[in-house]
């Protein structure tokens, strides 16, 4: 693990960029980035046919991450795929099998 000095402040740097617009205890997050590394992550949908400009900032964000020393992690789907995300509507979405989430 590399020297806690090596940390960036992943509050500060999202917080000069306008991607945080309130947050629980601030200050506590960011000490909480700068005494170690913090783990991020940023899911895609594998039934998706392609990303889109939509993903691009999850992205972005997690190569700051990384260039401040954290560690980021991409997912695209398995099992969470197959459960899949109902985006608020009041109905569970189907369950797919591995061949859809192949295609």
């Amino acid at each position: 693990m590399a020297n806690p000095a090596q940390f960036g402040d992943v509050v500060a740097e999202f917080a000069a960029r306008g991607l945080i617009h309130d947050s629980t205890d601030r200050e506590e997050l960011s000490k909480r980035t700068t005494s170690g590394q913090i783990s991020a992550y940023v899911g895609f949908d594998p039934t998706s046919d392609s990303l889109h400009v939509g993903n691009l900032l999850g992205q972005i964000s997690l190569r700051r991450l990384q260039l401040l020393g954290h560690r980021p992690i991409v997912l695209a789907g398995g099992a969470t795929g197959m459960v899949g995300d109902p985006s608020g509507k009041s109905e569970e979405r189907n369950l797919l099998d591995a061949e859809q989430l192949a295609h």
